[in-house]
């Protein structure tokens, strides 16, 4: 029921009550009577509890309005903020390109403008749920590593008609003709990144947020899946810094001792951005048209970017390049388990390994997983063949699906079995959330108007494409993992 219904029912039950008592004088009620009577008074009680309620849900609306309508441009007429109980209540719309200066915008209207933009179809519907998800939460988040509304006014930026149109004018024509509107959205691009990136990352043409490989998520489900499993974070500024810690120590004191000192020890890790960049070819005739240009664009700037940091997530040394896991957990002898025969790959080594991480960390659900290459797995597979069939799974499967419940990712960018006993990482097995991806928000893009032919120097029908991008990655907490390490 609704409020007037409930109303309407309090009185019909309060008339019926009321005769009731007048016809029965000072006789006591009949047993049906008395039933009916203290039916009526529970309903009574329940719908008075229900209206209670509505009123008081209907007030906290009205004083949200109220509050709305004391800012400036978010109230009109008959808008309920006098309290009128029956006037309707306006919110103000959303229009995310409505010529306000994307700069100066404060935070919370930079967000809802760039939420709105990420509603439209128009402009996000090339883009799958989960990354929409990831971007809804990028764009409301405020730390020390991330601003969302940097993020927020770079797209209300980019993804602007005018400055769309003149971005594919620029990688793609020579000698591009830009229009007033066109020309003045670069500009107004420029003073932002200007302003609030940076210089390291000036000199081409921002790629479109929505299209954009360092803030969207466009690894999951393909062979990266570090990037599927890590703590990603896309920041704003050229370095991630964080805060970790093992825990406060707790411990049993007699009665009235002095409490033991139990301060935790604070860690303070830190994720230095490095530059990644690539180099697109393109014929000129695939370069004339672009029906689908933000589908082509994503594929393009996101397959060579994508494979490079599969490699150096995995394998990185940490020198102007992300710090992989791999190396990572290899300079730490606290979390490298070795094999019970050297040289050697049994199933008392996946044993040895699960047993070695500690339970705080194997207890984490889906965040807990398996990663080696191929090789390594097919290993795996054939444990237990000596008594007929196969240890994890039979050979129809594409791959093992999990180990001890959790997932098992295959990486071939680790290193295969060899059944020599010189040094190799096989196996890793931990709590992801503890190796983090830093990529700073923004790629660029800028047009080589012509490439020339290797062999006789002469123009080879070719235009490139050279993108760059700053990523960084490191363990913040090795102890969340364990490697298997043949020594």
């Amino acid at each position: 029921m609704n409020l007037d219904e409930m109303e309407t029912r309090l009185g019909e039950i309060e008339t019926e009550l009321r005769t009731m008592h007048e016809a029965a004088g000072e006789a006591a009620f009949t047993d049906e009577q008395q039933s009916r009577w203290d039916e009526l008074e529970g309903e009574l009680a329940s719908v008075t509890t229900a209206r209670d309620e509505a009123r008081a849900a209907i007030e906290r609306r009205r004083e949200t309005v109220r509050g709305l309508a004391s800012r400036p441009g978010h109230t009109e007429n008959g808008d309920g903020a006098t309290g009128a109980p029956k006037s309707p209540e306006f919110m103000r719309k959303v229009e995310p390109f409505d010529g306000a200066d994307v700069r100066s915008m404060p935070r919370a209207e930079a967000r809802d403008k760039a939420l709105k933009v990420l509603e439209n179809r128009e402009h996000s519907g090339h883009m799958e749920d989960r990354q929409k998800e990831h971007l809804d939460r990028v764009l409301r988040k405020l730390s020390r590593n991330t601003d969302g509304s940097q993020i927020a006014r770079r797209l209300l930026l980019t993804e602007h008609e005018d400055y769309r149109n003149a971005f594919v004018k620029m990688v793609t024509r020579t000698s591009p003709v830009l229009t007033a509107d066109e020309a003045r959205a670069l500009e107004r691009f420029d003073e932002f990144r200007a302003m609030s990136i940076g210089t390291d990352s000036g000199g081409g043409f921002g790629v479109p947020v929505l299209i954009d490989p360092t803030i969207i998520l466009t690894a999951q489900g393909s062979p990266n899946d570090i990037l599927n499993l890590a703590r990603v974070e896309v920041i704003t500024n050229d370095e991630w810094k964080g805060v970790t810690s093992a825990g406060a120590s707790w411990s049993f004191d007699a009665e009235a001792a002095e409490v033991s000192d139990d301060s935790p020890t604070l860690a303070q890790p830190n994720v230095v951005a490095h530059k990644a960049q690539g180099f697109i070819p393109y014929s000129i005739e695939v370069g004339m048209d672009y029906p689908n240009f933000a589908g082509e664009m994503s594929t393009l700037l996101s397959e060579g970017y994508l494979e490079l940091i599969a490699e150096k997530l995995t394998t990185g040394s940490g020198t102007n390049e992300p710090f992989g896991i791999v190396t990572a957990l290899d300079a730490n002898t606290n979390v490298e388990v070795t094999p019970t025969t050297d040289g050697a790959f049994g199933a008392v080594d996946l044993y040895k390994l699960w047993d070695a991480l500690p339970i705080k960390y194997r207890n984490r659900g889906d965040r807990v997983a398996w990663m080696s290459s191929t090789d390594a797995q097919n290993e795996v597979r054939n444990f237990g063949t000596t008594l007929g069939s196969n240890f994890t799974v039979d050979l129809t499967e594409e791959s093992i699906p999990r180990l001890f419940g959790r997932r098992y990712y295959i990486n071939d960018f680790m290193a295969d079995f060899t059944g020599t006993t010189g040094a190799s990482n096989l196996l890793i097995v931990g709590d992801w959330q503890n190796y983090l991806v830093a990529q700073r928000a923004g790629m660029s893009v800028e047009l080589v108007p012509h490439l020339l032919h290797t062999s006789n120097n002469r123009p080879s029908g070719q235009r490139g494409w050279y993108a760059w991008a700053r990523v960084g990655a490191d363990s913040i907490n090795d102890l969340g993992f364990r490697i298997l390490q043949n020594q």
